[in-house]
């Protein structure tokens, strides 16, 4: 009884496998980190049971070096304890072309709203970090990145946005989309077209 459980779910893992190998050798080579089911137009969704994003021997099962156009990750790092977050952060770098870019929605640990910050805080929803703008930007920036703050608080509890483009990724959690106004920190994170 036990077996007959496994081997379907076993069997759509592969199935998932063999699809994000053909979607994957498609360009722009676009690529969704711990989609959670939700999808895009032009990019390819994986959750950890096909792109575990701390494992490398995960990433080169389906892809180069320095072969992806864009990465996107919604709230997604702060599931990973900063050791994991900067050698998941490396791995994107070395599998992005140069030019290419991470962006990337965090909860916001400065976020002033106490409501806000008792579902966000670990171990809150299986959250092992919580990130501000700075130490996220430092992550990302040991990783060999690039990074431009797109959404996020500060220290004094000001909100500060720049215009993003949507074609380069859709962020749910953000002030642009979500009504309830649970803005995220919105990172876009470049590889440097010389790297």
């Amino acid at each position: 009884m036990r077996l007959g459980r496994v081997l379907p779910r076993f069997f759509r893992i592969q199935i998932r496998r063999c699809l994000l190998v053909q979607q994957a050798r498609r360009r722009p080579r676009r690529i969704i980190l711990g989609a959670g089911g939700t999808s895009q137009r032009g990019w390819v969704s994986t959750d950890i049971t096909t792109l575990n994003i701390t494992e490398d021997r995960d990433w080169s099962r389906y892809f180069v070096p320095q072969s992806i156009d864009a990465l996107l990750a919604e709230h997604v790092w702060e599931h990973l304890t900063e050791v994991e977050g900067l050698k998941a952060a490396r791995l994107c770098y070395r599998y992005l072309r140069p030019g290419g870019y991470l962006r990337m929605a965090v909860p916001d640990g400065l976020n002033p709203d106490p409501t806000y910050q008792v579902h966000v805080r670990p171990p809150a929803q299986g959250h092992l970090s919580l990130f501000n703008h700075r130490r996220l930007v430092l992550l990302l920036e040991a990783a060999g990145f690039s990074v431009e703050l797109l959404e996020w608080f500060d220290e004094q509890g000001r909100f500060h946005t720049r215009d993003w483009d949507v074609a380069g990724g859709r962020i749910e959690r953000s002030y642009r989309f979500d009504e309830r106004r649970t803005v995220s920190i919105i990172v876009d994170a470049r590889k440097d077209s010389g790297k």
